[in-house]
């Protein structure tokens, strides 16, 4: 089965894509990740990747469409979950031409819903130990001591730069202005489901596994 992760910055697919690898034996395919591996393997498509983002450029369309196709090809079979791509309407044309030739399809198509508002509380606050990652919140999760992991007892926290409230702000006006008019074009296609992306982590994985198990029967 092959799926798309669709959700704001946030929405938690990267956690959920880890729990379908491991549930389902299927394989993440991360945009950045991808890039990552042919920057280092310096295959041919990684050495025009390196020298499109050495000059400061983003990588075009086709180019992503083919890196996808090249790592699908390497999967012998096993389904895939695409979390980062397409995130508009021509990636999502382009990318279904490509797995029609390859005689594959996106079976389903997972969004997670969420209110921004709440996500942006959710994540605006987080914080971490720098010693040993412990994740902490400002409202929903401080340490038991104040100023001190509950874990390895540091007094040093860090807060990631992308975690501020305006710059969270930004990246979810951007998601809706350019990706969020993808659901239709899904929808259309009859592939579309929603789940909460708001509830307990565990509730959510229960919500995708089971659309992902109605589709199996």
């Amino acid at each position: 089965m092959n799926i798309l992760l669709l959700g704001p910055p946030g929405a938690g697919k990267g956690t959920q894509a880890k729990r379908l690898e491991e549930r389902y034996g299927m394989v993440q395919l991360s945009t950045g990740d991808m890039l990552r591996a042919e920057r280092a393997a310096g295959s041919p498509l990684g050495k025009q990747v390196q020298a499109i983002m050495d000059a400061g450029k983003l990588v075009s369309d086709d180019i992503m469409i083919a890196l996808i196709a090249n790592r699908i090809t390497q999967l012998g079979g096993k389904g895939f979950i695409l979390d980062g791509f397409p995130r508009t309407v021509p990636q999502a044309e382009a990318l279904d031409v490509m797995l029609e030739k390859n005689g594959i399809a996106i079976d389903q198509v997972i969004e997670l819903t969420v209110d921004d508002s709440a996500l942006v509380d959710r994540i605006a606050g987080r914080f971490s130990c720098k010693n040993c990652g412990a994740s902490y919140h400002d409202r929903h999760n401080l340490p038991k001591h104040n100023g001190q992991c509950d874990v390895c007892g540091s007094t040093d926290f860090v807060r990631r730069p992308d975690d501020k409230a305006e710059t969270v702000a930004a990246r979810l006006t951007a998601y809706h202005e350019q990706t969020a008019p993808i659901l239709p074009y899904y929808a259309k296609k009859g592939v579309l489901r929603s789940v909460d992306g708001m509830a307990d982590i565990d509730v959510v994985t229960t919500q995708v596994e089971t659309i992902l198990n109605k589709s199996k029967g």
